[in-house]
């Protein structure tokens, strides 16, 4: 039974979202496939913007950490609030530049407001770069769901692959407007799960309310619901949570798929209202943690110990199969739908701003078959950085965020200073990416003990580009006096 429900709620779904996106427009160009066209009003923006955020991080992950460690757990709260009200200001901004030049990916805005198409070459290859990591969340937690939904032991090799698989049958044939329909019906179905658990969970786990449950866990842990949580060693304190939530925050509207979300709405007021309600989300965390905290209370003890399947077996060990094969399908759905819109990001770039410039001649049928080509490409090496580690969900999403946070400085200094210029820029990501990725720097980071280190590279970033725009700026103006 598990199986079937998983199947039907992917396949109906996958199968909708073809016909509504086939119905709409069809996609024959890169700008339709990418970004829909332009004409996305309040409702489809919504499910497709705001549901980016409600993804198996959202889910398994926050609910996993929840378990494995407890407090920490309260990042998801912080973070979708903070990011709302930076978006506020932020994706009207980038719309308008979008809708004023034709863009279609993150790279043609800092090809159009630098000039300079090096740079834009760069900036490509670093957001492919962190959406291929954002896609190993997908391609992780899709493999969990599938051994689950299986019911008998599968090789991580094997789910994976197929994991992949269905991801690329999706975006392949699909396009934005396809992805917002299945982004609709995820969010939809999820929301009722989770509320439908939260309701029956105190029960499940001896409680007589969620209150009781509460209490009940801290007792039985002490320090679960306050920071640093279950293991004070992992060093998951207030100023990890402080600076993580402000890394994510700032990452969130840099992701390369997000800039194409906002190319692809109706008008500025649609992105404004989804800003201005999004923070709603984040009131379903409760619940999630909610769950995770009664998973441990249960004493669930999920396959090899991993957190990211804690709640997947929760639901297993206490609930009818039937329930397990909604929460299982569901799920499915929630990284199909982002994985398939961080393919379809990436392989668009692809095509855009590093095949384009080396072949200026390609054609709009070209591009759109280099890019639906080019999703293959990224979801293998997805499937090897899967493979080649076992990590939390959460874990893998703030090295994505660390990762993309590099190109914030450059993205918000757009349009707060307009001496910003190219050289700037490019000195910032050189020394951001310096501080976050070189071996051998343990005596620069006993300076921010437990700093998100995301954060700290994207001060340095930032430093580095005004110090060199304040260098470089000072002697044009020499030279032309």
């Amino acid at each position: 039974m598990i199986l079937a429900l998983t199947i039907a709620i992917v396949a109906g779904t996958m199968l909708g979202s073809l016909l509504y996106g086939k119905r709409q427009a069809r996609a024959q160009t890169v700008t339709e496939w990418a970004v829909g066209g332009r004409r996305m009003g309040t409702l489809i923006f919504w499910f497709l913007n705001a549901g980016e955020i409600y993804t198996t991080f959202a889910v398994l992950g926050i609910s996993g950490y929840a378990w494995a460690y407890g407090a920490p757990a309260y990042l998801a709260f912080c973070s979708v609030s903070l990011a709302a009200a930076i978006g506020y200001w932020l994706t009207p901004l980038i719309w308008a530049a979008g809708r004023d030049n034709g863009l279609i990916t993150q790279a043609d805005f800092f090809d159009l407001r630098y000039g300079s198409r090096a740079l834009s070459v760069v900036v490509a290859v670093a957001g492919i770069a962190a959406l291929v990591i954002y896609v190993q969340i997908q391609l992780t937690a899709l493999s969990v769901i599938l051994q689950l939904s299986l019911g008998r032991p599968v090789s991580m090799m094997a789910s994976t692959i197929v994991a992949a698989l269905l991801m690329l049958t999706f975006v392949f044939f699909a396009g934005l407007r396809s992805a917002a329909f299945a982004a609709g019906v995820k969010d939809v179905l999820m929301l009722v799960i989770v509320v439908a658990l939260s309701a029956t969970v105190a029960d499940k786990v001896g409680a007589t309310s969620i209150i009781d449950l509460l209490h009940r866990a801290e007792t039985a842990h002490p320090g679960l619901t306050s920071l640093p949580g279950l293991q004070p060693e992992a060093g998951l304190d207030t100023t990890w949570l402080i600076t993580a939530a402000l890394n994510v925050a700032l990452g969130t509207y840099i992701f390369p798929h997000m800039f194409q979300l906002c190319y692809a709405a109706r008008d500025s007021w649609t992105i404004k209202r989804n800003a201005i309600f999004q923070p709603l989300y984040s009131l379903s965390f409760f619940f999630i943690i909610l769950l995770g905290f009664g998973a441990l209370l249960a004493q669930v003890q999920p396959p090899g110990g991993d957190l990211n399947a804690a709640l997947l077996q929760f639901v297993a060990d206490s609930y009818p199969a039937w329930a397990v094969g909604v929460l299982a399908g569901t799920a499915c759905l929630l990284a199909l739908v982002p994985g398939s819109v961080l393919l379809l990001a990436a392989g668009s770039i692809f095509s855009r701003n590093v095949l384009l410039p080396l072949r200026p001649g390609m054609g709009e049928k070209g591009a759109l078959i280099a890019s639906r080509a080019a999703t293959v490409g990224f979801a293998g090496i997805a499937v090897y950085l899967t493979l080649g580690g076992s990590r939390s969900l959460v874990d893998i999403g703030l090295m994505a965020y660390s990762s993309i946070g590099m190109l914030a400085p450059g993205v918000f200094l757009a349009f707060l200073w307009p001496r910003t210029n190219a050289a700037g820029v490019a000195a910032g990501l050189a020394v951001g990416y310096a501080v976050l990725l070189l071996p051998g720097l343990d005596g620069f980071w006993a300076y921010f003990p437990n700093w998100e280190k995301g954060l700290v590279a994207m001060a340095a970033n930032a430093l580095t580009l005004a110090v060199v725009v304040m260098a470089t700026t000072r002697r044009a103006v020499r030279a032309t006096g």
